[in-house]
């Protein structure tokens, strides 16, 4: 069984999009790396800018080498996508300086309402992405159920913490990066995890720029090295990729289950009392545990609320393409 290679998406049908539509998912994209659980990645490919991104990224070095250091600066802006790269960085700056605090108070006060959102997208991603497989086979359940296991079991991680030194927050970069490339792992919660989350976010509040820019020397190495590595296996092993990255992104779902025991606190950095083990629960049983509404008819609203904005998504750039191969 094969998918007809018109649902494909490659980078070079990606590259029919506007400025100020890369701005936009830039914003998406922002928004969600800032939920530990959701992957900007996943924001990436469902609104058809993915490859797009790890081209360009992996574009970087060698058009550093090869025409900027020789002073041709419009070949190298042309060989890096450069005016897509900056629209889509300027996008995830403002989501993040301006979407944070709000994202933050919506988790806190409305988490079941929020998590479901952000469940049924997942799923939606996981059903966009499992389309773009060329040709089905009994060998891409390997992969797919590898991706799973691995994001199953990183959602079951407790909060660690380690100590805050210059190496740490290079290397938390550097991880965290990796990860929000990836759809279906969150950049956010791999910083959670590690305990740099309440660091990183500190030195934001407070303008470290001297950690800021560690740190963001760390997201530069690893993201060059990853883009460059998907890029390759893109190319020469497609399907079994895009299986691993469903696998990815349905091991995620627990992460984003709206209804948890928590099992044990922690106390971060702001002496404040935070989950440090949760399980994923049914909602009768969340109800009989914690005394409150499981709220499942919203729940499941908020749910297809997030499915169907996927569909929209794709319909539009369905549409989009569509006009744009008539021209």
């Amino acid at each position: 069984m094969t998918n007809p290679e018109s649902n494909s998406i490659s980078p070079e049908s990606e590259r029919i999009q506007h400025p100020a539509a890369v701005f936009a998912r830039g914003i998406a994209m922002g928004a969600a790396d800032i939920v530990p659980g959701v992957s900007g990645g996943t924001i990436a490919f469902i609104t058809g800018i993915y490859f797009r991104l790890l081209e360009a990224i992996s574009a970087l070095p060698v058009a550093a080498f090869r025409q900027l250091l020789r002073g041709n600066i419009r070949a190298f802006w042309q060989a890096c996508d450069g005016t897509f790269l900056v629209c889509l960085l300027a996008g995830i700056l403002t989501s993040v300086a301006t979407l944070a605090s709000a994202i933050s108070y919506v988790l806190v006060e409305h988490p079941i309402l929020i998590w479901s959102f952000f469940f049924g997208l997942i799923v939606a991603s996981v059903w966009h992405v499992g389309r773009e497989v060329r040709h089905y086979r009994v060998a891409l359940v390997v992969p797919l159920l590898a991706g799973i296991v691995v994001a199953w079991w990183i959602t079951t991680l407790s909060a660690g913490q380690v100590s805050p030194s210059s190496l740490a927050f290079f290397g938390a970069g550097a991880l965290a990066i990796c990860a929000m490339i990836l759809p279906g792992i969150s950049g956010s919660f791999i910083l959670v995890i590690i305990g740099m989350y309440a660091p990183v976010l500190a030195a934001i509040k407070s303008f470290d720029m001297g950690i800021l820019l560690l740190f963001m020397a760390g997201c530069l190495v690893g993201l060059l090295s990853i883009a460059r590595v998907i890029t390759w296996a893109f190319h020469h092993y497609h399907d079994l990729v895009l299986a691993l990255l469903t696998g990815f992104m349905l091991g995620a779902l627990n992460k984003v289950w709206p209804w948890k025991e928590i099992l044990s606190w922690r106390t971060n950095s702001a002496g404040e009392q935070v989950p440090l083990n949760e399980v994923s629960i049914s909602p009768w049983t969340f109800a009989e545990q914690a005394g409150q509404d499981p709220q499942i008819g919203l729940a499941v609203l908020m749910a297809l609320l997030g499915f169907g904005l996927v569909l929209l998504v794709e319909w539009i750039g369905f549409r989009h393409r569509k006009v744009k191969t008539r021209e």
